[in-house]
């Protein structure tokens, strides 16, 4: 195992591999760091850690991982959109779709609030509603994101700063309205290979300076448990070679949410599939994918530190944590039927009619801007079919309309 990785080595092997942007040097340089550190880690556990560990650190490790460190992370300069940033009518289509909730509930708790848009645009809408929760919660693990967060909420809302309070763990005995938007595909996962007659699990080295996969016996019976029951689930027996992914951190993450609350909502929108599609035979080589720079590729060894790492959501697996953890599944569906039960069209059409009828080219633009974005939301081919919105409850039997344009829960 040689000494060190220059920043031109991480050049030619992403440029090798990838046609991506070339990061600057100051970037490369925090690469660098941060494969140092992994290498590092990987020597004191005698030349290996598992995958989901080494996801954990390319995202997260203190100041070095992706969503720890300072680069810009959404939007046209960061690396992917999300649907907030498209469009406000995305958040005020969630804040619309949990009024009913919060006559009961005032407090509201997003998890992973990004770059701060979704929080700013639920609170503008809700006042409007004379519905404010008492209190705004965000739990942000990322000092740099909640820094960026604080700095823009205050100053697109200084007036209701005041109900905003950061958080660094979940709330003991929390009643209100938990919000995730994106965050189940970026918690890390263990990657399961099938072979002639097992599973191995997926570890993670270094082989000629540079970051490889390295199968290995399963050892861990969770895993190798749940992949014979989603053979059998499907009936479906894996091919040699077939390998996917499963991730129980976040049906943990699910589980540690309902021991917490006492009554309320949680509503997650991901990018996912039921069981039976996600796991389809066609679907060989899992659904993990990296963002950098607008760019989407499958390879998590290059940039480290730079590029977010994500896999798709298995929304069956969601829901099954959820009702072992003493949940409801209130609603699931597309984002496109959520946010037309959430009344997308109306609120489209409301912001519409506020014209000005003295400049008409600019009220052209306006209304064609409104078009494209209800497209990019809302078109099978955008994010309306992939992205899904699964709504769990505890002790809290109030209807949310949005699930009833289109309930999917059957596909579970």
């Amino acid at each position: 195992m040689a000494s060190g990785i220059s920043s031109q080595q991480l050049y030619n092997a992403a440029r090798e591999s990838k046609e991506l942007p070339v990061p600057d040097e100051f970037a490369l340089q925090h690469s660098k760091k941060l494969i140092e550190y992994i290498k590092a880690e990987i020597i004191k556990n005698n030349g290996k850690i598992s995958f989901q560990r080494y996801m954990e650190l390319a995202l997260y490790a203190p100041g070095l991982g992706y969503y720890a460190a300072g680069s810009t992370k959404f939007g046209a300069s960061g690396d992917f959109i999300t649907a907030p940033e498209i469009s406000p009518l995305y958040s005020q289509c969630i804040a619309n779709a949990i009024l009913p909730i919060l006559d009961d509930n005032k407090i509201i708790l997003e998890v992973g609030a990004g770059s701060g848009c979704m929080a700013a645009e639920i609170l503008c809408y809700l006042k409007q509603q004379n519905k404010l929760p008492d209190t705004y919660y965000i739990l942000e693990l990322s000092a740099d994101l909640r820094l960026r967060q604080q700095e823009y909420l205050k100053t697109r809302l200084p007036e209701l700063f005041n109900k905003l309070e950061w958080l660094d763990s979940l709330p003991e005995n929390f009643s209100g309205v938990v919000l995730a938007n994106e965050l189940l595909d970026a918690m890390p996962i263990q990657i399961f290979l099938k072979n002639k007659t097992d599973v191995d699990d997926i570890d993670v080295v270094v082989e000629q300076d540079k970051f490889a996969y390295q199968a290995k016996k399963c050892i861990d019976n969770r895993l190798s448990q749940r992949v014979s029951e989603i053979e059998s689930q499907l009936e479906v027996e894996f091919a040699e070679g077939y390998y996917s992914e499963v991730n129980f951190a976040a049906e943990d993450w699910i589980q540690s949410i309902a021991e917490r609350m006492q009554q309320g909502l949680i509503l997650l929108i991901d990018y996912g599939f039921p069981r039976h599609e996600y796991y389809h035979a066609q679907r060989e080589q899992g659904t993990l994918m990296c963002h950098y720079r607008h760019r989407s590729h499958p390879d998590p060894f290059v940039y480290p530190g730079l590029q977010d790492i994500t896999t798709h959501v298995d929304f069956t697996a969601m829901a099954d944590a959820a009702l072992d953890a003493g949940l409801k599944v209130t609603g699931y569906c597309n984002q496109m039927s959520f946010l037309m039960g959430a009344g997308l069209l109306e609120l489209a059409a409301a912001q519409q009619l506020d014209f000005n009828p003295t400049d008409d080219q600019a009220e052209i633009k306006k209304q064609l801007k409104i078009t494209t974005q209800i497209k990019k939301l809302t078109m099978p081919h955008e994010m309306g079919e992939l992205f899904k919105v699964i709504g769990f409850s505890k002790n809290c039997d109030t209807a949310l309309p949005a699930f009833q344009f289109n309930d999917m829960r059957d596909s579970l």
